[in-house]
C-alpha cells in the first residue's frame, strides 16, 4: 500500500471510531505500531486535528471531514455484497434502509463500476426471516437506541419459562439465530436471550441511563475476560 493511500485510510479508521490504539490500527493496517505513531505524527505536522498520544489512543475533533471520494470497483462489490447478504436477517425497515443506501451510492458511480457491482454474481434468499420475527427484531432494534425497558416472558432450551425486566442493550446475530443481550435487573448479570424464544414481549415507557458495570462495552470487556480465562486454563 502506498504511504498516500494508508494515511487516508489512518484517517477514516481514526474518524470512524471513539478511541483507536496503535495497535488496533497497525492491525487493520498490517504495519506495525511503530509505523503507527510516525504516520499520526505526520498526520498532525499537516493540520490534521488528530488528537490522543501513544499508549493511550487517538480520536478525530469534532467537525473534521474529508471531501466525498469515488468507490473503486471492488469496494462497490464488497457493498453490494454485504447488502445482498444481510436483507435477508434484517428486520423490514433496516433491511428498506439499506437497500435505498446501495441504490444511492450506485447512482453515483461511474458507468463501468456500477456495471460491475451490479451484475456481482453473488444473491442471498431474503427468506430467511418470518413477519414475526422481522417485527419483533425492529421492536428490539428501536427499544434498544432510545434505552426502554423490556418485560419479558422467556422459554429457554429445557422448556423453564420466566418472567424478566431488562436494559436491551444488542442484538447479535449468530448465522443461525438472533439473540438479544441484556442487563438483567433479576440476575443482575448480563444475560442473552434467544429472540425465536422470547414468548410475549412489552416495550415499557421506562427508560434507562448507562451505567457503570452495566453497558454493552462493560459486557464484552467481561466477555473478553472470560474467554482469555478459558485459554489460559485450556490444557
Amino acid at each position: 500500500m502506498r504511504r498516500a493511500d494508508r494515511l487516508f485510510q489512518l484517517v477514516h479508521l481514526i474518524r470512524g471510531r471513539r478511541l483507536s490504539t496503535a495497535d488496533f490500527l497497525a492491525q487493520r493496517l498490517e504495519v506495525s505500531p511503530r509505523t503507527v505513531y510516525r504516520d499520526v505524527a505526520a498526520l498532525q505536522g499537516q493540520g490534521v486535528p488528530i488528537e490522543g498520544e501513544a499508549g493511550v489512543g487517538y480520536r478525530m475533533r469534532a467537525g473534521f471531514d474529508l471531501p466525498p471520494l469515488m468507490f473503486t470497483k471492488d469496494e462497490a462489490q464488497a457493498l453490494v455484497a454485504a447488502v445482498r447478504l444481510a436483507q435477508g436477517q434484517l428486520d423490514s425497515g433496516l433491511a428498506r434502509q439499506a437497500e435505498n443506501a446501495m441504490l444511492k451510492i450506485l447512482g453515483v458511480l461511474p458507468s463501468a463500476e456500477r456495471a460491475a457491482a451490479e451484475s456481482l454474481a453473488l444473491f442471498a434468499p431474503l427468506t430467511g426471516l418470518s413477519p414475526e420475527m422481522r417485527e419483533r427484531l425492529a421492536l428490539l432494534r428501536e427499544a434498544t437506541e432510545r434505552r426502554q425497558v423490556l418485560q419479558l416472558d422467556y422459554l429457554d432450551l429445557s422448556e423453564a419459562r420466566s418472567q424478566r425486566r431488562v436494559r436491551p442493550l444488542a442484538c447479535l446475530f449468530w448465522g443461525q439465530v438472533w439473540t438479544l443481550a441484556v442487563w438483567c435487573e433479576l440476575r443482575q448479570d448480563f444475560r442473552s436471550f434467544r429472540v425465536d424464544r422470547i414468548q410475549d414481549l412489552q416495550v415499557l415507557d421506562e427508560r434507562f441511563r448507562d451505567e457503570p458495570g452495566k453497558t454493552l462495552a462493560d459486557m464484552n470487556r467481561a466477555a473478553a475476560a472470560q474467554t482469555a480465562e478459558w485459554e489460559a486454563s485450556a490444557p
